[in-house]
């Protein structure tokens, strides 16, 4: 046999041994998670009331200090009239951000932030996202936890943009995002930095209820030129320039101003 051959059948066999350690290894749900992600999410349905146990409602002494707290809610989807998309962006390198969700149930609002699930320890590196290293899971926060962290202990801009669809619709995502929350619960998957991130899985949800609405654009895999991409497709304002729009939606000093007021949600919506 020549050398030629036996080197291609040596890197077969590496290949295939590659293939195989790949595929054995599994999400799970039963690791010895970092504090702020050990409890996940589920859902009940029964017409128009939505039962949500586990939202998530931490106090924030700074971004390493916490106290935990979770609470059970039943939404009334006759009351779901709002969705908003909110954009974070990150300073690590440009196009870099965090994108997340929120429901507003007339006055009240559940956001929706799909994050990886670190173990103890673990700090999130986009290479190693790749490669089967977290697994996925929907945080669903209060407001006052999962935007305030953003904006007032990170010190991260904040964009909060209203998402200009019917109400229909609104439900109709309402309702596949619990879905997918109720299979994490039970099916764990692997976040995934290029497949399966917090904007794939946000276009993922529209495009199940509209197929086609969010088209595969560059601005899916860096989601800090996400809201650009939303303005230019119409799901947000465009009534004014874009960069008019992005800064009238930035809710950083309201965060700061009304940070301990009740109504927290509703204040930092004064974009007047």
């Amino acid at each position: 046999m020549k050398r030629k051959h036996i080197y291609l059948i040596i890197i077969g066999f590496f290949l295939l041994a590659i293939l195989i350690v790949w595929f054995s290894i599994k999400p799970s749900n039963d690791r010895i998670w970092s504090l702020d992600q050990q409890i996940l999410p589920y859902s009940t349905m029964g017409g128009e009331l939505v039962n949500i146990s586990n939202i998530r409602n931490f106090t924030y002494y700074n971004t390493s200090l916490y106290y935990p707290s979770y609470y059970n809610s039943t939404y009334n989807l006759s009351q779901l009239n709002s969705l908003w998309y909110i954009v974070e962006p990150f300073s690590e390198w440009q196009g870099s951000a965090h994108t997340f969700l929120s429901f507003g149930f007339d006055d009240d609002y559940l956001a929706v932030s799909v994050e990886i699930r670190k173990e103890i320890g673990e700090q999130f590196s986009a290479i190693k996202g790749l490669f089967k290293r977290y697994e996925i899971m929907y945080v669903l926060g209060d407001e006052k936890d999962l935007v305030k962290l953003r904006s007032n202990y990170r010190n991260d801009s904040v964009y909060i943009y209203p998402v200009n669809t019917t109400q229909e619709n609104i439900h109709l995502i309402f309702i596949d995002v619990l879905n997918k929350v109720n299979k994490l619960y039970s099916s764990p998957e692997f976040y995934n930095t290029i497949s399966n991130t917090c904007t794939t899985n946000i276009a993922e949800h529209a495009n199940n209820i509209k197929p086609g609405r969010i088209p595969f654009n560059f601005a899916i895999l860096a989601p800090g030129y996400s809201d650009k991409v939303a303005y230019d497709l119409g799901i947000i304002n465009t009534t004014l320039p874009y960069e008019q729009i992005r800064k009238h939606y930035q809710i950083n000093e309201q965060a700061i101003e009304f940070a301990n007021d009740p109504n927290f949600s509703q204040r930092i919506r004064d974009f007047d």
